[in-house]
């Protein structure tokens, strides 16, 4: 398990906010999908790479 590192309200690894990853637990999957989608965008947007699942 890694530790976040955050840029602002971002974290570097995986592109959610801390609001997003507090209430991670309580999301369902559709919500979770939307959450990782602006997160992967936000990465993109910051120039980081992030982790990447493979699929």
């Amino acid at each position: 398990m890694s530790v976040c590192k955050f840029t602002d309200d971002i974290c570097l690894d995986c592109g959610r906010s801390k609001r997003e990853i507090k209430a991670w637990k309580k999301l369902d999957k559709t919500d979770k999908r939307t959450v990782l989608t602006e997160a992967a965008l936000r990465l993109i947007k910051l120039g980081a790479t992030g982790r990447r699942k493979s699929r």
